[in-house]
């Protein structure tokens, strides 16, 4: 589900830039998140969706 951040929470694991308050996040079932549709130095962060196109798990749960 797509969900807005409430406060800091560490590194996305795909793009390994920081989550920040304020970032548009999507959250898996299994409580993980990752950036998408966040804009970094120009740059579109869509790391869950672009994760996807390639790969059907979580990146760091690989075998759920």
């Amino acid at each position: 589900s797509e969900d807005v951040l409430s406060k800091d929470a560490g590194e996305c694991a795909i793009c390994l830039e920081e989550l920040q308050q304020g970032d548009t996040i999507a959250r898996l079932p299994c409580l993980c998140i990752y950036h998408k549709g966040q804009v970094f130095l120009r740059m579109h962060l869509n790391c869950i969706d672009e994760w996807f196109e390639v790969n059907r798990s979580c990146p760091e749960h690989p075998s759920d």
